[in-house]
C-alpha cells in the first residue's frame, strides 16, 4: 500500500486530554495542510460494537477477546479510513492506536509480543505521541460514567507500560499536566518539528 501522507497517533490515559489535544492539533495543522482526524475504537461496525457493548459492562471481556476485537477494528479502520486518507496525501491524526492495546491489554497481563503479532498487519504510524498525566489526576477529571478500565490500579499499570515505550524511544512524551493551551502549543511545536525533519 502506497502512503503519501503522514500518520500521527496521540496516546494517553482516559481523561488525559488526548482527545482535546488531537482536535486542537488538527485545527492548528489544518490552517496550512489537509488533515483527517479520527479515533479508535472507530465508528465502523466493530468499533461501534466495542463502544456500545464492551467498555461499560460491569465485567471486562476476557483480555484476549478484548485484544482481538481492537485488532479487528484496527484493520477495518485502516482499510476504510486511514489508508484512503493517507493515499490522498493528508495528515492523519488518530486518537488511540496500537499502543493503547499494548498498554491496556498488556496491563491485564497479556503478552505484549502476542498483541504485536495480532496487530502485525496494521499500518505503522510515522509518529506516536504520549500525553502524560498522572492516574490520580485523570480520574479526578472524569465526570462521566467510568469504563471498566478506568480504575486507579489499571491506569497506573497502563501508564507504566506507556512510559516504558517512551524510554525505548517508540513514543514521544508531552507533559499533559499543564494548562490546555500550553500543552497544545508544545504538541503543535513538536509535530511541526517532526514534519520538518521528514520534509513534509
Amino acid at each position: 500500500m502506497s502512503k503519501k501522507g503522514v500518520f500521527i497517533v496521540i496516546e494517553g490515559l482516559d481523561g488525559s486530554g488526548k482527545t482535546t489535544q488531537a482536535t486542537l492539533l488538527a485545527n492548528n495543522l489544518s490552517k496550512t495542510r489537509e488533515v483527517f482526524c479520527t479515533a479508535e475504537p472507530s465508528r465502523g461496525k466493530i468499533g461501534t460494537f466495542i463502544r456500545q457493548g464492551c467498555l461499560y459492562e460491569e465485567k471486562r471481556l476476557p483480555t484476549e477477546a478484548e485484544a482481538l476485537l481492537f485488532a479487528a477494528d484496527r484493520i477495518e479502520h485502516m482499510k476504510n479510513e486511514l489508508a484512503p486518507a493517507l493515499s490522498q496525501g493528508k495528515i492523519v491524526i488518530c486518537d488511540r492506536y496500537i499502543y493503547s492495546s499494548l498498554a491496556y491489554q498488556g496491563s491485564a497481563g497479556l503478552s505484549l509480543a502476542w498483541i504485536k503479532t495480532i496487530n502485525a498487519r496494521a499500518l505503522q504510524p510515522d509518529f506516536s505521541i504520549f500525553i502524560d498525566v498522572s492516574p490520580e489526576q485523570v480520574l479526578k477529571r472524569l465526570q462521566r460514567k467510568k469504563s471498566v478500565m478506568e480504575t486507579l490500579e489499571i491506569q497506573q499499570k497502563v501508564r507504566e507500560i506507556y512510559l516504558k515505550f517512551v524510554e525505548e524511544g517508540e513514543l514521544i512524551l508531552i507533559d499533559g499536566d499543564k494548562q490546555r493551551d500550553v500543552v497544545a502549543e508544545a504538541l503543535f511545536a513538536k509535530v511541526l518539528s517532526l514534519l520538518k525533519n521528514i520534509n513534509y
